[in-house]
């Protein structure tokens, strides 16, 4: 498995948000990238993906 192809600045933006180390950052898995980006992203906003509310 090789490292991700994201910017170091990236990198370093999404350790600081997932509260991870940026080695385990840069060695993780794309798809559970993927899936703390959402849960990141659900948990910043409930509002906007509750179509009930707007």
């Amino acid at each position: 498995m090789k490292p991700l192809q994201i910017s170091p600045e990236t990198a370093q933006k999404l350790a600081e948000q997932l509260k991870v180390p940026l080695e385990h950052l840069m060695h993780m898995p794309q798809h559970i990238l993927l899936q703390k980006l959402a849960e990141l992203a659900k948990a910043s906003s409930p509002d906007s993906s509750d179509p009930e509310k707007k």
